[in-house]
């Protein structure tokens, strides 16, 4: 009598192992489906595939409050991408889907990973000095001086020239400190899009419309302005170089920036500026640095924002967020929100408070 009891429970415990075990692999490919799903809007038109507040469950009551901030400080455009798809778009002041605005040093995110491309095809080595590609010469600094400076320090703002003239003429390229060994914002990176046109043997904006711009579908062009060459398109352009860059640098089902590349540009890149990449912001760190300053500051550099944020951050509050944990992208365009700043303002953290009441 035991032995049949006891067979019947080991059939009832074996059915329902099973049972179980088919229930399993039945749901979880389909949950793991809906967490990797990117959408990429295509590169040859407009249409672009939406999802709506209300699907997503965010608090549709606050989105009439952050529309009303963004318009009371002076923004152009605003986008929120959620896997790739548009939640909020909105145009202000006469702005809109097909106006151009500048990115400025937004944009130097641009030069980056445009720098990690041409590495990846075998062009160049970041940690080459600069001088191998362009020549001697192009510094104030002595021979051995400007030796030191290679473009991983470009990338990270370590080249050790002087950062109160932004001017990047060899007269106004000064030494302060040896390369690698003080942490000064400085558009000096620019030299970096004469490293890549050498290293090449293209033009910059040939090789960056190639690589990137129209691999992506892209709009916008190239500014040169004194001393600067600053990118303008529209806003969704910046929203595809986010998208891009949320989905680990491809596109589809192709690799455009390098994915080891790309993880060593929004991880601390010095031992100086821990909020620091290759030209990327990056949040949740124990402090940071800003642009004019040798100051260090205690604690994150947007409090309000998810710790794993990298940003663009451009002059007058242009603002790309790239946001993994919470699958977003969110774009800001326009003026300064109060006064004039080179990066990070004030405005960042008032602002991911508004975003934080929509989406938690």
């Amino acid at each position: 009598m035991k032995t049949a009891i006891n067979l019947i429970i080991c059939s009832l415990f074996v059915l329902l192992f099973f049972d179980c075990s088919s229930n399993d692999s039945d749901t979880e490919p389909e949950n793991e489906d809906i967490e990797t799903t990117i959408y990429f809007p295509p590169i040859d038109n407009d249409t672009w595939e939406s999802t709506s507040v209300t699907d997503l469950d965010w608090n549709e009551d606050e989105l009439q409050n952050l529309y009303d901030f963004l318009e009371e400080n002076n923004s152009k455009s605003f986008m929120i991408l959620y896997k790739g798809k548009i939640v909020v778009e909105k145009y202000f002041n006469d702005h809109d889907e097909d106006t151009n605005w500048y990115w400025a040093s937004a944009g130097k995110t641009l030069t980056t990973a445009i720098t990690g491309i041409a590495q990846e095809e075998g062009y160049l080595n970041i940690n080459d000095k600069v001088s191998d590609y362009i020549g001697t010469g192009w510094t104030s600094a002595t021979a051995e001086q400007e030796a030191l400076i290679t473009n991983k320090h470009l990338l990270t703002m370590t080249s050790g020239l002087d950062d109160s003239d932004d001017d990047i003429a060899p007269e106004d390229l000064n030494y302060l400190a040896d390369a690698g060994t003080r942490w000064a914002y400085h558009g000096v990176f620019l030299k970096l899009q004469d490293v890549v046109a050498t290293a090449t043997g293209s033009t910059w904006n040939s090789y960056f419309n190639s690589k990137l711009k129209d691999e992506i579908g892209m709009n916008g062009f190239w500014f040169p302005f004194e001393s600067t060459n600053v990118y303008w398109s529209n806003t969704r352009s910046m929203a595809r170089f986010g998208l891009l860059m949320y989905a680990n640098g491809k596109w589809e089902d192709s690799q455009i920036i390098p994915e080891d590349f790309l993880n060593e540009a929004i991880n601390t890149s010095q031992t100086i500026n821990e909020a620091y990449g290759y030209m990327w912001w990056l949040n949740g760190k124990a402090s940071y640095h800003l642009p004019q300053t040798q100051f260090e500051f205690s604690g994150e550099l947007i409090p309000n924002a998810p710790n794993d944020m990298y940003a663009g951050l451009g002059k007058n509050d242009q603002k790309l967020y790239v946001i993994p944990s919470k699958k977003l992208v969110i774009i800001r365009m326009g003026d300064a929100a109060s006064e004039e700043n080179f990066a990070l303002s004030t405005f960042d953290n008032d602002l991911w408070e508004k975003i934080n009441n929509l989406i938690n």
